[in-house]
């Protein structure tokens, strides 16, 4: 009797073949996460032992399991620096200096926070960024996939997608999160305060574009308000600028600009539509 089902196993069987990435793969991110953080903050390490012995075996745990991952890696994503690793572990006192910062600031620019402890524990701006940071010292180093699946966990976990490949400055603020999107190419200075739904993204999505810059740069101590919208590789938020919340932006504006969506309220009459959408800059 003719197998009902053997068109699907022989394509299915193909597919295995071309990509058969050990399970391990697909946990690396939220372990390696777990583990990182944990050596580098109290808050989300398993367990405390406060010495030298103990934080030098936590430090060796990381770069072995760096070292695991890269070799599950290897069959897909061959590399030709061994020193990657060893790279990646020196830069950690510098990724820690820089999440310090960026606690400290979102601590000084919320007043519902009560201490630094409560944004590194419960703040999902906070871990985005931090995980992001991670990401982004892999993949300036070149290592293969895994930034990419971190910053998707910490999509996952706080609704804040960070590429890490953008270009992020120092004491960032990142205020409740969700559906805050920040592109690949997007350049970031120093004191930035995001709020949620802000998307810094490209004007046109097209795989030609793939090596373009193709999202905005934002410059120092700017703040973007709620769900404001800041497209094209090309546009530049001068230092100190304001953008209001719902703004839809897609040019440069100098320093210390204010762009605002007009509001007005005005009664509605018959079936007329909505006109469109009036910027001031």
């Amino acid at each position: 009797m003719d197998d009902p089902n053997a068109r699907l196993v022989a394509t299915l069987l193909e597919a295995r073949q071309r990509h058969c990435f050990p399970p391990d793969v697909r946990k690396a991110a939220p372990e390696f996460v777990a583990q990182v953080l944990g050596l580098l903050f109290p808050h989300f390490a398993e367990r405390l032992e406060c010495n030298a012995a103990a934080v030098r075996r936590d430090v060796t745990a990381v770069e072995a399991n760096l070292q695991r991952i890269q070799g599950l890696l290897a069959p897909h994503y061959p590399v030709t620096d061994t020193g990657l690793v060893t790279h990646f572990m020196a830069g950690l006192p510098d990724i820690y200096d820089w999440l310090q910062q960026d606690a400290r600031a979102m601590f000084e620019a919320d007043p519902a926070a009560r201490s630094v402890d409560e944004v590194v524990l419960t703040y999902p701006g906070f871990y985005a960024i931090a995980i992001y940071r991670v990401a982004h010292s892999l993949h300036r180093l070149g290592f293969p996939l895994l930034p990419r699946l971190l910053t998707e966990y910490a999509h996952q976990r706080t609704g804040v997608d960070i590429h890490p490949g953008a270009t992020i400055g120092r004491r960032l603020v990142i205020d409740h999160g969700t559906g805050v999107v920040i592109g690949e190419t997007t350049v970031i200075g120093d004191n930035v305060k995001l709020y949620q739904g802000v998307t810094l993204g490209a004007l046109m999505v097209e795989k030609a574009l793939a090596d373009k810059k193709r999202h905005p740069t934002i410059e120092d101590d700017v703040v973007v308000y709620a769900n404001a919208t800041i497209l094209g590789g090309e546009t530049v938020v001068g230092k100190g600028s304001i953008i209001a919340g719902n703004a839809w932006l897609m040019q440069s504006v100098p320093a210390k600009s204010v762009v605002t969506r007009r509001s007005e309220v005005r009664p509605r009459h018959g079936g007329e539509g909505l006109d469109v959408l009036d910027y001031q800059i």
